[in-house]
């Protein structure tokens, strides 16, 4: 029998509904005109660049149709790759390429696609049919993410990803969503993967839910989800807290991957986070957003941020955890560039730089590295 919470228990609990996020929060502390920084994952991936925050390497864009007859040539060079609509939402139209077997190509759960597929899959993806409003698009290729090994147990096929939830730059909600079977190797919790609620403060596991029912074991791997902590956490949210100065929205997602060579990397921000984060925490966001709106003076370096969030919003009642998961060092990734950009990453991006970015995109990309070459 399907039972029901009532809407005044959701709000001692301190959920944030929808209404409350869209005019509250997005309407109030986003800038639409910032909003294709973010909705753009080339823009986003170009203006990370620029502030030393590292994302997965970008090898290809495809902006016409004509250029798609071309792409067997472009593509000899890589083995494993990852094509996404630069607009797409919800993970719809991303594919990924694990290897090759001769002429196809080999997806992680062991199906191959021909070049003409391939080429099908890249028209449809400029023709908008998984883009935002179903605009036409472009399609970007990036390399392919190697998992952290230590997450093998944690995750079926599919990279597991890391969402954090930021409001004025601070992070308030985090969690790690984790592939099935059942999602299809994919991290989209809509799908089936699992969410993993993570203390704050340490990258712990709170809680589990998959399609919003508490699970506490992983369906596919029979791991423990409820033992594990993220490695270099602080690192992660230094890296997410840095996506402030990047956007320049003030209530937005971060969605980090930690790489086995390379360590956090940053996919894509969103300018319209979800709210099942806080099913998966088994807490509401919003005590946490309403502590924030209360400071009158707030930190302005990502580090000053990370620091009082950790402080604030930390779990005190949380017993060891019995495994570690993630070794990868993620200090490169979120050590801030050298020289000049040090003084960048402690303020919003300014408008000329919003406008270059702009350019970029409309233009052939001089740091794009074609793979054949």
């Amino acid at each position: 029998m399907t039972r029901y919470i009532s809407p005044a228990r959701l709000q001692r609990l301190g959920m944030l509904g929808m209404n409350c996020r869209n005019v509250r929060y997005i309407s109030r502390y986003n800038d639409r005109a910032n909003y294709p920084l973010v909705d753009n994952k080339l823009k986003t991936k170009l203006l990370a660049e620029d502030l030393g925050v590292a994302t997965p390497r970008l090898r290809l864009v495809v902006r016409t149709q004509h250029e798609i007859s071309d792409l067997g040539r472009r593509l000899a060079g890589l083995e494993g790759f990852a094509i996404k609509p630069a607009k797409g939402s919800g993970g719809k139209g991303i594919l990924v390429i694990a290897g090759r077997d001769g002429e196809q190509f080999r997806r992680p759960s062991g199906a191959t696609l021909t070049l003409a597929e391939l080429q099908r899959h890249l028209s449809n993806i400029l023709a908008g049919l998984y883009s935002l409003g179903g605009t036409p698009d472009l399609a970007i290729v990036e390399d392919l993410i190697q998992p952290d090994p230590a997450f093998a147990d944690y995750s079926f096929q599919g990279v597991p990803d890391i969402r954090i939830i930021l409001f004025r730059g601070y992070p308030v909600m985090a969690m790690l969503r984790l592939a099935t079977r059942a999602s299809n190797a994919k991290a989209n919790l809509h799908q089936g993967a699992l969410g993993v609620g993570l203390d704050l403060a340490s990258g712990q596991a709170l809680n589990a839910v998959q399609f919003g029912r508490p699970i506490r074991i992983h369906p596919d791997t029979g791991a423990d989800l409820l033992g594990l902590q993220v490695a270099n956490w602080e690192d992660l949210l230094q890296l997410a807290a840095r996506c402030y100065e990047l956007a320049g929205l003030g209530y937005m997602g971060a969605d980090l991957v930690v790489d086995a060579v390379r360590g956090p990397l940053l996919l894509e921000l969103n300018a319209r986070p979800g709210l099942a984060i806080q099913v998966a925490n088994g807490m509401g966001l919003l005590p946490r957003l309403q502590h924030l709106e209360a400071r009158r003076r707030l930190h302005h370096s990502p580090a000053a941020r990370v620091a009082y969030a950790i402080h604030a919003f930390r779990r005190r009642d949380l017993p060891a955890p019995a495994t570690t998961v993630s070794g990868a060092s993620a200090q490169q990734a979120t050590a801030p560039a050298a020289g000049p950009a040090d003084d960048r990453a402690d303020r919003p991006i300014d408008r000329p730089v919003r406008q270059q970015v702009g350019q970029l995109v409309g233009q052939p990309a001089d740091r794009v590295t074609d793979a054949a070459g």
